[in-house]
């Protein structure tokens, strides 16, 4: 069992930056994979980056290359998503999610994050 806990999200204006927090805890479970995901209403879930908690660069998905950036603090078991230049687009759920595999195993295949935190809201106006 792998427990996700997320913070940070909020409410910003076009143009802000947000941080996001991802805090997971291995219990019994492994988390070698940590993703994050988000959902905007009446839209699929899609992943948007992902990194291997025990090393590999980090991965942004096309559509928020170059505005969001992924790190983490092994040591607090903590990952990171930095969202620079936010858009109404960018209005959704966040949720991070962790898979027992490394991340070139997953890719984004959601089947495949057994864990997931309960997401953080962030909300952009314009």
């Amino acid at each position: 069992q792998v427990q996700l806990v997320e913070s940070g999200g909020g409410s910003v204006q076009a143009g802000s930056s947000l941080r996001l927090s991802c805090t997971f805890t291995e219990n019994t479970g492994r988390a070698e994979c940590v993703g994050w995901f988000r959902q905007a209403p009446g839209k699929e879930r899609e992943g948007v980056a992902r990194i291997c908690t025990r090393g590999c660069a980090p991965w942004i998905a096309d559509s928020v290359k170059g505005r969001f950036m992924l790190d983490q603090e092994s040591a607090k078991k903590t990952v990171y998503l930095q969202m620079n230049s936010l858009q109404p687009e960018d209005t959704a759920m966040y949720y991070c999610a962790a898979a027992a595999d490394r991340c070139w195993s997953v890719g984004f295949d959601q089947e495949r994050f057994g864990f997931w935190g309960q997401g953080t809201q962030v909300t952009v106006s314009s």
